[in-house]
């Protein structure tokens, strides 16, 4: 069986945090800028993301596939699929709920390995919760403004975050997130909406396995020593 590579795997494990944070989401406490989320199942986003230094671009989808309750709340299943400019492809899918906006689950595609359930809340430290509070409440809305990209024109509610020299524009008219258009100046980078998705159907659809730790440590350590060995 293929070896995966555990620097994957910690990376699809932490996609679903900036995935969020990009996209203004707070966690762990409602900042007003969560108003943008609208849960309609089977609807997307399709987004091309462009380097503003080196011109290297990604693809990202973000929709929702399905919905489901965790203690008598509703929840919705997040599906992230990002696509670099080599044509590789990572991405799985997240419940969570909108009243507190908490993961309960967490299940990504591994290579080598299929369908991989991660622990949801294994890289919430308490430093990152009170990072992604600083962060989601610089955001400020700073009016309404129409807005052109490859999906079409949009009237948008301008969002501004001065602290991290980022911009925003979204748009009721776009699920999950609304997001049409982002600016960011410290990841020098361009987010905007290429085309809107309806009927989505669920890409990571069956059984997985659970996330083991100590095998991942063990692995990684294996690893190591074999490429120790080969040098």
């Amino acid at each position: 069986m293929k070896r995966m590579s555990w620097g994957l795997v910690l990376m699809l494990l932490c996609a679903a945090v900036p995935v969020c944070a990009q996209m203004g989401m707070d966690m762990f406490r409602k900042p007003a800028i969560l108003k943008v989320f609208h849960p309609v199942v089977g609807k997307g986003a399709q987004y091309e993301t462009t380097s503003t230094t080196g011109g290297s671009t990604r693809m990202e989808e973000l929709s929702l596939i399905g919905k489901d309750t965790v203690d008598g709340k509703d929840a919705y299943w997040l599906q992230m699929v990002n696509v670099d400019a080599k044509g590789n492809t990572m991405g799985g899918k997240v419940l969570l709920t909108l009243d507190d906006f908490q993961f309960h689950r967490m299940i990504m595609e591994v290579p080598g390995q299929g369908l991989m359930e991660m622990p949801a809340n294994m890289m919430m430290s308490p430093k990152n919760r009170q990072d992604v509070q600083d962060k989601m409440s610089a955001w400020q809305s700073v009016g309404t403004e129409s807005v052109t990209v490859p999906a079409g024109t949009f009237s948008c509610e301008h969002w501004r975050n001065d602290k991290d020299h980022e911009e925003m524009w979204t748009s009721d008219k776009v699920v999950p997130f609304g997001m049409v258009k982002e600016i960011s100046a410290n990841s020098h980078s361009v987010m905007v909406l290429v085309k809107t998705l309806d009927n989505v159907q669920d890409k990571f659809n069956g059984p997985a396995k659970k996330f083991d730790m100590q095998q991942m440590m063990q692995q990684m350590q294996q690893q190591r020593q074999q490429n120790q060995s080969n040098q």
